[in-house]
């Protein structure tokens, strides 16, 4: 299996699209701190980003893209001395039409946001800088490119189905924007997305990720990279922050989180799924690396969010 795969298919990625924005002129946007990770992407005409912490603004040109991770206030605006106005007013007015600001329409942008399950931030987010940018003169962004052009063509032809063939577009887009940003800049993320961008971490990952309930062991993992153990394990430490099975141990927790909130297995059928020979023993790793049982999870996993594991939590796979 594919660790990119794996995870955004276990946090249950959505994309919603908005209605885009046209502008033109003089003109600027703010925008309150988005819920998931925000994306625009610019179909014609060129404008600035501005985000909150970072030092200077973002150029974007016709093609452009850009992904914002965390929940921090943005502009986005065609001039720096244009007193910005507030979003949900202009799209409020706007009703279902389209949203415009200033004059004339020489820029047109298409958004929107990804959402997550609830172990985002820790399994996906964290491991981000707060903006991805992809430039459209990039060569290798010619992937994304397409998923933009396909999006467009669905949300103007409005044919039967359009906005969620869109929205899954939105996905591929989102997959193809973290492929670019891992080969562009693999050192400007952390985790187990850092460990992507290295092909002998990698193979280990993806080695756990096809066979979570097998009994790995560091010498196992070595040879799917053709390296030794110590060579792997201080690879793997330094890429991911954590050792092969520390990090084994924490993706069968994921696994058997998924499986109590969304399913009616019993403990014992979970444990043997996720590679662990008995109830006690999920129960005793699950305590661990959550805090709580599995029992506790369940039962209030409708409506609460599992601890966040501290990185001094597991030293072992068990």
């Amino acid at each position: 299996m594919d660790p990119l795969e794996d995870v955004l298919a276990l946090l249950g990625t959505r994309a919603h699209l908005s209605t885009g924005m046209s502008a033109g002129g003089s003109w600027a946007v703010r925008f309150e701190p988005p819920d998931g990770v925000k994306f625009n992407a610019v179909l014609r005409g060129r404008c600035f980003l501005g985000v909150e912490g970072l030092d200077a603004p973002i150029s974007l040109a016709q093609g452009d893209c850009f992904l914002l991770t965390r929940p921090l206030v943005f502009t986005l605006f065609s001039d720096p001395l244009a007193v910005p106005v507030d979003a949900g007013p202009l799209w409020t007015a706007a009703g279902d039409g389209l949203p415009h600001v200033g004059d004339g329409a020489d820029t047109l942008l298409v958004g929107g946001r990804f959402s997550f399950g609830d172990r985002a931030r820790s399994l996906l987010l964290d491991g981000l800088p707060p903006v991805i940018h992809v430039p459209a003169e990039t060569g290798e962004a010619s992937a994304v490119r397409w998923a933009l052009d396909q999006i467009d063509t669905e949300l103007r032809g409005c044919a039967i189905g359009s906005t969620l063939a869109a929205e899954h577009l939105a996905v591929v887009m989102l997959i193809h924007v973290l492929r670019l940003h891992l080969a562009r800049e693999p050192r400007a993320v952390s985790g187990w997305l850092a460990g992507l961008a290295d092909p002998v971490v990698a193979a280990a990952l993806r080695s756990m990720h096809a066979r979570p309930a097998h009994p790995w062991t560091v010498a196992e993992l070595a040879r799917t990279g053709a390296v030794s153990r110590s060579t792997l394990a201080a690879r793997f430490k330094d890429t991911v922050g954590l050792g092969p099975l520390d990090y084994l141990t924490r993706w069968r927790i994921e696994l058997a989180s998924r499986r109590l909130r969304d399913g009616g297995d019993t403990l014992a059928t979970i444990a043997h799924a996720v590679g662990y020979g008995s109830e006690s023993a999920l129960s005793s790793a699950f305590k661990r690396i959550t805090g709580s049982s599995p029992r506790e999870y369940r039962r209030r996993s409708a409506g609460a969010l599992l601890p966040e594991p501290s990185p001094g939590q597991a030293s072992r796979a068990g």
